[in-house]
């Protein structure tokens, strides 16, 4: 793949690769990873047509230094070296999403939380609902851990990824 020079144009980088989870596919801007999900085209193209539209941007495939080291941090733990990450996020969505996303990062590795604690933090208890329909938007899968996020009275995932992380982090 080409590198790209962030200095001289806005623009998103893309690029995918292999993990123990499956293919991933990774977006970064020169404000950080933009998405890392699993590689599902139909999936990935919605999610690039946000960034496109919010951003403004251009999207092209290539490889910059935040996906080396995205890759390493992912690696680090998937191998159980690593609990919290170290890498630029620029986090897209809607302010409310992008509250709950940074509530999200604040989750300690091996616990889950509610969408009803999460609400309770927010101070608005009616928020649940919503809180669920933005971890689902989230298109930060692992680094922005909303695999921790579980209904009150459902303790795992139907996700399958999702309760491969939650196994990882509970070991």
């Amino acid at each position: 793949m080409r590198k790209y020079n962030f200095e001289t144009k806005e623009v998103i980088v893309t690029t995918t690769f292999s993990t123990p989870l499956g293919e991933m596919f990774a977006a970064a801007s020169k404000k950080g990873i933009v998405i890392l999900s699993s590689f599902t085209p139909f999936h990935i193209e919605a999610k690039i047509e946000v960034l496109k539209n919010t951003l403004n941007a251009d999207v092209i495939p290539g490889n910059c230094e935040a996906f080396e080291i995205l890759k390493i941090q992912l690696n680090e733990y998937l191998n159980k070296q690593r609990k919290t990450f170290e890498i630029p996020l620029q986090l897209v969505g809607s302010p409310f999403q992008i509250k709950v996303w940074k509530e999200l990062l604040n989750i300690p590795y091996g616990k889950t939380i509610s969408c009803d604690e999460i609400a309770k933090k927010l101070e608005d208890e009616k928020l649940s609902k919503a809180i669920s329909n933005a971890t689902l938007q989230n298109m930060l899968d692992i680094l922005v851990p909303s695999f921790r996020v579980v209904l009150d009275e459902v303790k795992f995932s139907i996700d399958e990824k999702n309760n491969f992380l939650l196994k990882l982090e509970k070991e």
